[in-house]
C-alpha cells in the first residue's frame, strides 16, 4: 500500500509491526481474523486525510509481528498489554480506537481494563459480550451449537491446521471473505464452493495468503484456543461495564446478527453494558467484512463519530 510507514517496536515481551499515515490524532485500528493490518487498507488513507494519525499493527501472531508459540501466550491479558505497550511507545495517553472482529473483542477489553487510554471506540461487526460466570465462550458455544460450530473445531490443535493445508490458503481466504451467511459455518467443507467477492481483487487476496506464510495459521488460532484460559484470568472484571464513548456497527446479514439472542441484546441490553454507547447501526445487505465492502459508508460513521471529541 503506498503511502503507509512501516515500523516495528517492542512491547510486551514481542516485536509488534504496524503501518502508520497521517498526522493529528491517533486513530488504532485492531484487526480480526484473518487480517492484519493489511484488512485496514481502506480505512488507513481515508483517516489521515481526514486530519488523524493512522495506526494499523499486526497483532500478535500476525504478518511481521512476533508469533510466541503456546495458546497460553494469546489470552486478553497478553494482547491488551501488547497494545499498552505500543501506545507508550508512540508516547501517547489516549487514543480513538477501531477494531472488527478478533480485533473488536480486544477493543472492548482493552477498554475494560484501560478506559484511561481510549478517547472514543468504533466497533464493527462483534458486540460485547460480558464475562459468563457460567462459562467460556468456548462452553456456551458447544452447549448452543455443538461440536461443529468452526470455533469449537479450532480449539483441536493441528485439525484446522491440516484442513487448511488440504484446500490450500488460498481457497480457505476466498472462503472466508466471501462465503454467504447461510454457508459461513461450513466453510472448511465446502472447498468447491469458494468465490472471491466482488470487494476484493486476486493480488489483494495474494497478500493475505503471503502475509501468512511467515507464521502459518498456529498464531491466529490461538486466539481461539486462548478463550478457555482467557475467561479465567478476566474473573476479575466480573461485572463490569465499558465506560468508553461508543457506536456499533454490524451488516445484518453478517452471521453474527444472527446468532440467537444477539438482534435483543445489541438493540436492549448492551446499553447497559456499554452505558456510554451512543448509536447502533445496522448496514442493510452488508456481510461480516463491512470495512471491506462499504469502506465509504463505515468511514463515514466513524468519522461523523470521533469529530464530537477533543484529543487530549
Amino acid at each position: 500500500m503506498e503511502g503507509v510507514t512501516h515500523r516495528t517496536i517492542s512491547t510486551n515481551g514481542i516485536s509488534m509491526h504496524f503501518v502508520e499515515m497521517g498526522s493529528g490524532p491517533i486513530v488504532l485500528f485492531l484487526h480480526g481474523f484473518p487480517e492484519g493490518w493489511y484488512g485496514w487498507r481502506k480505512q488507513i488513507a481515508a483517516f489521515a486525510k481526514a486530519g488523524y494519525h493512522a495506526v494499523a499493527p499486526d497483532m500478535r501472531g500476525y504478518g511481521d509481528t512476533s508469533a510466541p508459540e503456546g495458546a497460553e501466550n494469546y489470552t486478553f491479558l497478553h494482547i491488551v498489554g501488547d497494545l499498552i505497550g505500543l501506545l507508550d511507545a508512540l508516547q501517547v495517553k489516549k487514543a480513538f480506537v477501531v477494531t472488527h472482529d478478533w480485533g473488536a473483542i480486544i477493543g472492548w477489553q482493552l477498554s475494560l481494563y484501560r478506559p484511561d487510554r481510549v478517547i472514543a471506540l468504533a466497533t464493527l461487526s462483534v458486540y460485547f459480550t460480558r464475562r459468563n460466570p457460567k462459562g467460556s465462550m468456548v462452553q456456551l458455544l458447544t452447549e448452543a451449537y455443538g461440536k461443529e460450530h468452526y470455533m469449537i473445531k479450532f480449539q483441536i490443535p493441528g485439525k484446522v491446521e491440516a484442513q487448511i493445508a488440504s484446500i490450500t490458503p488460498e481457497v480457505l481466504f476466498t472462503h472466508v471473505f466471501g462465503t454467504q451467511l447461510e454457508q459461513t459455518l461450513g466453510f472448511l467443507e465446502r472447498p468447491k464452493e469458494a468465490r472471491l467477492p466482488d470487494w476484493m481483487s486476486e493480488e489483494e487476496l495474494a497478500y493475505y495468503v503471503a502475509e501468512f506464510s511467515k507464521h502459518g495459521f498456529t498464531p491466529a488460532l490461538n486466539y481461539y484456543r486462548a478463550l478457555n484460559l482467557s475467561w479465567e484470568l478476566t474473573a476479575p472484571w466480573s461485572g463490569s461495564k465499558v465506560m468508553v464513548p461508543s457506536i456499533f456497527i454490524i451488516g445484518d446479514r453478517d452471521l453474527l446478527y444472527e446468532f440467537p439472542g444477539a438482534k435483543d441484546y445489541i438493540h436492549g441490553g448492551m446499553a447497559a453494558d456499554v452505558p456510554f454507547l451512543k448509536e447502533t447501526i445496522v448496514l442493510e445487505g452488508v456481510q461480516h467484512f463491512l470495512h471491506l465492502e462499504k469502506p465509504e459508508v463505515v468511514n463515514d460513521h466513524i468519522l461523523s463519530f470521533f469529530k464530537g471529541f477533543s484529543y487530549m
